[in-house]
């Protein structure tokens, strides 16, 4: 029997995370440093547009701001799971207070130009890339999941927040104490956060066994996507809404500077009202559809708003309109970004998390980058009106492959860790954790009845394990017995091995026992592991020499 909506309406709360007294002081100090960014962005742009920068200069500061996600975030992303966390994002920290104490600087020297401008918007970029695996990361380390819907929401009301008291501040101090000033109190901020995130004891991790490289970790970020089909869906997702909305940020301060002509004020309220509008979805928005829909409907319900945003920015030039059109844009924006970040958290495993927050924030802010190149290019090229006009159909089209590709499947997902056995075998010698390639294989018989219901289980263990650490993966017949099979998988390293044991979760534990029971030899189905022998013909515990 279904909850009662208002049970729901409760279990749905925009605030409920906020009861997490971690999750509330990283939240809050977010809340300031997003506040004082929003008020540098706004500063930045009004720079930018008094140095006489031209359309194209002006739509470019978003795919500067976008461009380092694309380049670094996956990087960053493998980063964030083999490095403590806090000390990441603390270090980064660093990195955005010297970036935006540059603005600053260049500004009191009277040497900013447009060039300069973008350089510093790059080098923040940078640092908001390194940083957002590793914050998305911590986050569902830090609040349940019960309590995960509600941080998805807050993370983007504190966003929004910051949209709306960061432009109007910027919008009122810039004519009082000139944009050098917000850039420092900017600097400073960065600075707030990482004392907060000091604060934050960060608890042990499980695993006890050896750390992957850089490398091997950027590897597993890479196998993991190929071969999770879940994955590939909430990534396609991610670009797709992300080029689109890319029109946003590219298209919104050209139609407003060049198009409605707002003044200082006038622009940083119009940000505000984006921003307001943002806190409105969050607040009062979310909490009902999430009651009535699923995930998927919301994502559709909020780009049919964006539709309708794109449609009023090519019309309406009126001052007051136009900041209710912007109001509409964070609405809709807000929306569809909660539930897609929600969708992706729920299709990764914890020890990949990190990972995969750093793959999609990278396909997305290289969606957001190409899309702010195109839309811009376009702007100029047939007019800001057309384009906003085209954006707008190829957006409704679009919506067929959302109902193609839905992210509901991802509520259902049980990535819960699998207990890990107990390892039985007698080796002759432990190996060390970079020896390897590791050899496994198992050899079963089944019924030829039941061949037809094995092979589709067979394909999801191949993913399994490639997924988890297997480089090769093969299903051989024997050739002399019938109904003989074997599995043969390698890993790259003895670690490697005992990280795929550690990484199965408990639905993945299951299909495999599953798939055991289809065996129906006279012996127990048996696990094997050889290591490679190196070109000396010598390994650990080996005669050969």
């Amino acid at each position: 029997m279904p909850a009662p909506i208002g049970e729901n309406m409760t279990k749905t709360s925009t605030f409920l995370a906020l009861r997490n007294p971690v999750y509330r002081n990283l939240w809050f100090a977010s809340l300031l440093s997003g506040t004082c960014v929003s008020a540098q962005e706004t500063a930045a742009t009004w720079v930018m547009n008094s140095l006489g920068a031209s359309t194209i200069f002006l739509s470019l500061i978003s795919t500067v701001s976008s461009l380092p996600f694309f380049l670094f975030t996956l990087p960053a992303g493998a980063m964030a799971d083999i490095v403590d966390r806090r000390k990441l994002i603390c270090v980064m920290n660093i990195w955005l207070a010297v970036a935006a104490g540059l603005l600053a600087g260049f500004g009191w020297l009277n040497s900013l130009n447009p060039y300069i401008i973008l350089t510093c918007i790059f080098l923040l970029g940078i640092g908001f890339a390194f940083n957002a695996p590793a914050w998305t990361a911590i986050v569902p380390e830090v609040v349940s999941n019960e309590e995960l819907p509600s941080a998805a929401a807050l993370g983007g009301l504190q966003l929004n927040l910051s949209g709306i008291s960061g432009p109007a501040l910027g919008g009122i101090l810039i004519p009082i104490v000139g944009s050098n000033w917000l850039f420092a109190l900017n600097a400073a901020c960065f600075l707030v956060v990482i004392l907060a995130l000091l604060r934050w004891k960060r608890g042990e991790t499980a695993s006890k066994l050896p750390l992957e490289s850089f490398f091997e970790s950027l590897e597993a970020a890479i196998r993991y996507v190929r071969y999770t089909p879940g994955i590939q869906i909430v990534v396609a997702r991610n670009v797709l809404f992300a080029f689109f909305i890319s029109l946003i940020p590219a298209l919104m301060p050209v139609v407003a500077l060049k198009v409605v002509h707002l003044d200082a004020s006038e622009l940083g309220f119009l940000f505000t009202s984006m921003g307001a509008g943002s806190v409105g979805s969050a607040v009062f928005v979310i909490p009902w559809v999430r009651a009535r829909y699923s995930s998927n409907r919301i994502t559709i319900i909020a780009n049919l708003i964006v539709v309708t945003v794109y449609l009023l920015m090519a019309f309406v030039h009126d001052h007051l309109a136009f900041i209710f059109v912007a109001a509409l844009a964070g609405a809709g924006w807000t929306l569809s970004a909660a539930e897609l970040w929600v969708a992706s958290q729920r299709a990764a495993p914890p020890w990949a998390r990190g990972r995969m927050n750093a793959t999609i924030i990278m396909a997305s802010q290289g969606a957001m980058a190409l899309g702010g190149i195109i839309w811009g290019t376009s702007a100029v090229e047939a007019g800001v009106s057309y384009t906003l006009i085209a954006a707008a159909f190829l957006l409704l089209i679009s919506l067929a492959l959302a109902v193609r590709f839905s992210i509901d499947f991802t509520g259902a997902l049980d990535l819960e860790p699998a207990r890990v056995t107990t390892f039985s075998h007698k080796l002759l010698e432990l190996p060390q954790p970079q020896d390897g390639p590791v050899l496994i294989t198992y050899e079963f018989e089944i019924d030829p009845k039941r061949g037809r219901e094995l092979v589709g289980l067979i394909r999801e263990i191949r993913l399994i394990h490639l997924r988890n650490g297997a480089f090769n993966w093969h299903l051989h017949e024997d050739l002399e017995r019938p109904n003989i099979f074997r599995i043969e998988m390698m890993l790259p390293s003895w670690s490697g091995y005992l990280l795929q044991r550690e990484r199965l979760t408990k639905a993945e534990r299951e299909l495999i026992d599953r798939a055991k029971t289809y065996h129906i030899g006279s012996h127990p189905l048996e696990e094997r592991i050889f290591l490679c022998v190196n070109k000396e013909l010598h390994t650990p515990g080996s005669r050969l020499v």
